[in-house]
């Protein structure tokens, strides 16, 4: 069982594509929902619209939710590999006080989150390329094109410190993107 991390800037396709890529494939991944739109949805709410306070308590909710999640999907599905849209240390990116204060905050560490995954494939958004709908197609959402690309930018900072980090570019169309992806997983499958 690996666990194999989709993240990037809003936009990026991380919920299309692993949907996407476990529905073809449904004997080898099986894909670990997004806990921040989860949450978000349940309280009603969207980041930009609550106090720093409040963010602080939604990013908790997100990470302990996120791991939750991560344990019971290992747990009931050890003969395949796991996609996670989104892992925990995305949350270190929306706290408001910064990464550093996120860590000190959950009692935990940039690289303890790391050693949690197996591999890390950020995604560029298409906000980076002009194709862009903000909240049209995730109502939690609340960046504009430039907020998103900015957030990928913060994404990238935080995971490129794994030993498997994996880049790829925003491309015009969805399904070039989904081949790009499962042809990453299809080489992370193969190793041991």
């Amino acid at each position: 069982m690996k666990r194999v991390v989709l993240t990037g800037g809003p936009g990026s396709g991380k919920t299309v594509i692993s949907s996407k890529i476990a529905a073809l494939e449904p004997t080898r991944y099986v894909v670990i929902p997004e806990a921040a739109t989860q949450v978000y949805s349940k309280a009603r709410t969207r980041w930009d619209l609550v106090n720093a306070v409040g963010r602080c308590e939604l990013q908790r909710q997100i990470y302990f939710l996120q791991r939750k999640q991560e344990d019971a999907y290992a747990a009931q599905h050890p003969d395949k590999t796991l996609i996670l849209d989104r892992g925990t240390i995305d949350g270190a990116a929306y706290w408001p006080d910064g990464p550093d204060a996120y860590w000190a905050d959950l009692g935990t560490s940039l690289a303890t989150e790391l050693a949690r995954y197996d591999h890390v494939i950020w995604m560029q958004t298409a906000a980076a390329i002009g194709i862009y709908d903000g909240s049209d197609s995730n109502a939690c959402r609340f960046e504009d094109a430039a907020g998103a690309v900015a957030s990928g930018e913060v994404l990238v900072k935080l995971w490129s410190g794994h030993p498997h980090f994996h880049k790829t570019p925003a491309h015009p169309l969805i399904d070039d993107k989904i081949l790009e992806v499962r042809t990453l997983l299809e080489e992370i499958s193969n190793t041991n």
